[in-house]
């Protein structure tokens, strides 16, 4: 699903217009991004959490010439899905 097939989707079920939709996923994906940027966890009840883990250095291998990269620290965005969620992606 795209994020124009997500918003006509809310607008249909909220009576919403698509621009009043698309203004608030906006501002909802910023707040998101800022948030995760920050350091911070998201958690979003029946859906999931989101939040910042370090990755340490570490020191990998090209696969063609066998000659060792070094790869940096750097954060990562994970996510867990909630217990509904997952109960039901397994009814369908």
């Amino acid at each position: 699903m795209t994020k124009t097939q997500l918003i006509a989707k809310a607008a249909k079920e909220t009576g919403l217009s698509q621009k009043n939709v698309a203004q608030v996923y906006d501002a909802l994906m910023a707040a998101a991004c800022e948030t995760l940027a920050n350091g911070e966890a998201i958690q979003i009840s029946g859906f999931g959490s989101f939040a910042v883990k370090q990755k340490a250095a570490y020191t990998a291998r090209n696969p063609k010439t066998n000659e060792p990269v070094a790869i940096p620290a750097a954060r990562r965005v994970t996510f867990t899905a909630s217990k509904v969620l997952k109960e039901k992606i397994n009814e369908a």
